[in-house]
């Protein structure tokens, strides 16, 4: 048994206000990524993986420094890249794993995990969300919401 991590980014600048891939968190988006790394410091997480955005990158960099890791980019978890790779990456996971992505592919995924019957304790993706996912012999069996920091 193994815990992956499914993290939406942290709060961003306004949408347009710069290319949409390279918008940055805004103050409030860094104070949420240092408390994402808080949260999930001491769970033993050792790969961090996440969308090639600008915001998703910035919010698991505090995550990474406090674990000493490495922040490996993957396009398979861009906006608009659907849930196949997120819950290939989930699934095929034996160790604990982080991922960051966008709201839309977060929720498909958390979407297409309920619909295999596994129970939601809630529906949201909020930014700086984490969703605590239980994987058992290559299958997710409990998923529990983590809410952001206020």
């Amino acid at each position: 048994m193994t815990e992956c991590f499914l993290i939406r980014h942290a709060h961003a600048g306004t949408r347009g206000a710069a290319a949409d891939d390279t918008r940055e968190l805004s103050e409030r988006g860094r104070v949420q990524s240092n408390a994402v790394a808080v949260l999930l410091a001491d769970l033993g997480i050792v790969s961090i993986l996440t969308s090639p955005f600008t915001r998703c990158v910035q919010t698991v960099e505090p995550l990474a420094s406090r674990l000493g890791l490495t922040v490996t980019v993957d396009a398979g978890l861009a906006e608009g890249a659907g849930p196949s790779h997120a819950l290939s990456l989930i699934e095929q996971s034996e160790y604990p794993l982080a991922l960051c992505s966008h709201g839309d592919v977060i929720g498909d995924t958390m979407n297409a995990l309920s619909r295999r019957g596994v129970v939601l304790d809630d529906d949201r993706v909020a930014k700086a969300s984490v969703w605590a996912l239980t994987v058992l012999d290559g299958v997710v069996t409990a998923a529990r919401y983590l809410p952001p920091s206020p």
